[in-house]
C-alpha cells in the first residue's frame, strides 16, 4: 500500500538545527568523475538521496576488478570481478539517465539504459544525437528520441567538436563535460544560444578541475583536451536545494531562528541563491559556527519580477510561498520544468487551484493571480511522483490547518529524511495508509 502523509503544525514558529544531507547535484557528478579517474579519485560525504544510492550501486557494478568501489569509503574496495551489465534501470533518476548514457557510451561492453514509465517520456535525444557524432553507437529501443536506448560500445571518437543547444537541459551538456577528458581527442563543446542553468555547467567544471581535469571556456566554447585525473578527494556540500524548503518554512512562519549545519557562502550550487531570493521575505542569512542561521524579520514584499533561469529546482519553492503571502510576482525562466518528473507546471497550477489561485502562463512569463485565493480547512497535495511538489507544498502547513499528501516516500528521490526532519522541528507529521 501507498503511504501518504498528513501534516500539521500547532503554531507559526520555528526554532531548531537542521542536518541536511550531501548535494545529489554535486555528488552524482563527483561518482561519475570517480569512475572515470580509475581510482584516482575519492567521493566524500555522499549523498543519501534514493537517485545517488542508485548511481553509486550502478557504478560500483561498471567498475573492474581490483578498483575502488564507488560511493564508498576508502577502505572498501572491490575483490571480485563483477559481470558485464548488459541492462540498467534507472527508475524515475533523469540525472542518472544522462550521465550514464554518456559514462556508457564510451566504454567496452554493451548496455541497455531504461527507467520508469516518466522517465520514457523525457526526451533524450539531443544528448543521444551528440554523443552519436562523438563516435558513439546508440540505438532506440521503442520511441525515437527517448529512452530506453541500447549503448553498443566499440566507441571511436569521430570528431571533437560538437554543438548543443544552451536552452535545453544543462545534464546534457554536463554530461558530454564530465567524459570529455576520457575522450583521446578531447571535447571542443559550442553552446548554442543562451544557456539555461549556467551554475550547474559551472559546478561541473569546478568539480573537474579539483581532480586535475583543465578546461578553457571562451564566449559560449568549452574545450578539454584529453587528460589524466588526479589523485584527490572531492568533498560534497549539503543539499542547498534541500535548504530551501527550511527557507520556505521561515518565510511562511510568523517567527523562525533556524540553523542549517555545514552550507558555506562560498558554494557551487546554483540553488544557494536562495539566501538571495528569500531576503526579499525577510529572511536574513547570517554564516557563522560552521552552518548558516535563518532569522524572519518583518519585510514588506515588494520584488515582483523573478527571474529562475539559472535556478530552475527552485521554482516551485519560490511560486508556493509567493501564493501563500498573497504576493502576486511574475516568473521567468521556467522552461525545462515541463519535462522534469513531472510537467511541473501543469501540477504547480492543479495543486495551487486548489486553494483559488492562479498561475497564468503567457509565452515564457508566468504571473499569479491570488484574487480569488482562499485557505481551505484540509488539503490534499497530488506529488506526481515528484519529490519537490512534495517539499515544495510541505511549508503550506503554516498557512492550511491540515495538508495530506500522496505518496510521502517520494522524498527519498532527494531528501530521504525530510518528513523526519519536520518532525523534529515541531510538525506533526502522521502516515496513513493510502
Amino acid at each position: 500500500m501507498m503511504q501518504n502523509i498528513i501534516l500539521t503544525k500547532d503554531n507559526k514558529q520555528i526554532n531548531g538545527t537542521v542536518h541536511l544531507t550531501g548535494s545529489k547535484s554535486e555528488c552524482n557528478r563527483a561518482l561519475i568523475i570517480e569512475a572515470l579517474s580509475n581510482g584516482k579519485v575519492h567521493v566524500e560525504n555522499i549523498s543519501d538521496a534514493a537517485d545517488t544510492v542508485l548511481l553509486a550501486g550502478i557504478l560500483r557494478s561498471a567498475v573492474g576488478s581490483g578498483q575502488m568501489a564507488v560511493g564508498v569509503e576508502a577502505d572498501s574496495l572491490l575483490t571480485t570481478n563483477n559481470p558485464p551489465l548488459t541492462t540498467v534501470d534507472i527508475g524515475p533518476a533523469g540525472t542518472a539517465m544522462r550521465f550514464l548514457t554518456a559514462y556508457f557510451a564510451i566504454q567496452d561492453n554493451e548496455v541497455t539504459l531504461t527507467g520508469s514509465q516518466r522517465m520514457k517520456e523525457r526526451p533524450i535525444g539531443i544528448l543521444v544525437d551528440a554523443l552519436r557524432e562523438l563516435g558513439a553507437h546508440i540505438d532506440y529501443e521503442e520511441k525515437e528520441g527517448f529512452p530506453p536506448i541500447k549503448l553498443k560500445g566499440s566507441f571511436e571518437q569521430q570528431t571533437s567538436k560538437i554543438s548543443i543547444k544552451g536552452n535545453i537541459s544543462s545534464q546534457y551538456i554536463t554530461a558530454l563535460l564530465l567524459i570529455a577528458a576520457r575522450l583521446p581527442f578531447g571535447l571542443e563543446l559550442h553552446i548554442e544560444g543562451e544557456l539555461t542553468s549556467r551554475p550547474y555547467v559551472e559546478m561541473t567544471l569546478v568539480m573537474l578541475e579539483t581532480a586535475n581535469i583543465k578546461h578553457n571556456w571562451h564566449d559560449n566554447v568549452i574545450t578539454i583536451s584529453n587528460q589524466e585525473f588526479a589523485t584527490t578527494s572531492l568533498h560534497i556540500e549539503p543539499d542547498w536545494s534541500a535548504a530551501s524548503y527550511w527557507y520556505a518554512i521561515a518565510a511562511l512562519a510568523d517567527k523562525a531562528e533556524l540553523f542549517l549545519t555545514d552550507l558555506t557562502p562560498y558554494s557551487l550550487q546554483g540553488d544557494s541563491v536562495i539566501t538571495e531570493i528569500m531576503a526579499n521575505f525577510g529572511i536574513t542569512s547570517q554564516f557563522k559556527d560552521g552552518g548558516v542561521q535563518l532569522t524572519k524579520e518583518a519585510k514588506p514584499l515588494s520584488r515582483k519580477i523573478f527571474d529562475l533561469k539559472e535556478c530552475p529546482d527552485l521554482a516551485q519553492t519560490v511560486i508556493v510561498v509567493c501564493a501563500a503571502l498573497d504576493h502576486e510576482a511574475t516568473f521567468t525562466g521556467l522552461e525545462t520544468l515541463k519535462i522534469k518528473e513531472t510537467d511541473r507546471i501543469l501540477a504547480l497550477q492543479t495543486e495551487l487551484a486548489k486553494m483559488g489561485v492562479k498561475l497564468i502562463e503567457k509565452g515564457q512569463v508566468y504571473k499569479l493571480d491570488c484574487s480569488e485565493k482562499f485557505i481551505p480547512e484540509k488539503m490534499f497535495i497530488n506529488t506526481y511522483h515528484d519529490h519537490r511538489m512534495a517539499m515544495a507544498f510541505a511549508p503550506l502547513a503554516l498557512i492550511v490547518p491540515q495538508l495530506e499528501f500522496e505518496n510521502g516516500p517520494v522524498v527519498d528521490k532527494s531528501y530521504p529524511a525530510f518528513w523526519t526532519d519536520l518532525a523534529k522541528q515541531g510538525f506533526n507529521v502522521q502516515e496513513i495508509e493510502a
